[in-house]
């Protein structure tokens, strides 16, 4: 689902393309992304960019939604 990139120094890799797949019913990859309390991340601590988090955002929210994941710490 998620990979990170691969940095060499302060410049990505020349031919590394990311691609990042997000499933809403993918649970357990989506817990990772998330804070203990239940918040979503940075894109400054996940080194996403800003499509990629939108992808992740809605993929949280949508199992969140279909309750598949809690709202708030009390459940986590």
């Amino acid at each position: 689902m998620y990979e990170r990139r691969q940095r060499r120094g302060n410049f990505l890799k020349k031919g590394v393309k990311d691609c990042v797949w997000v499933d809403y019913k993918s649970v357990d990859e989506l817990r990772r992304l998330m804070t203990p309390n239940g918040k979503i991340y940075s894109r400054k601590r996940l080194s996403t960019s800003a499509g990629e988090q939108r992808k992740v955002a809605k993929a949280i929210k949508r199992a969140r939604h279909m309750a598949l994941l809690p709202y708030t710490s009390g459940t986590l």
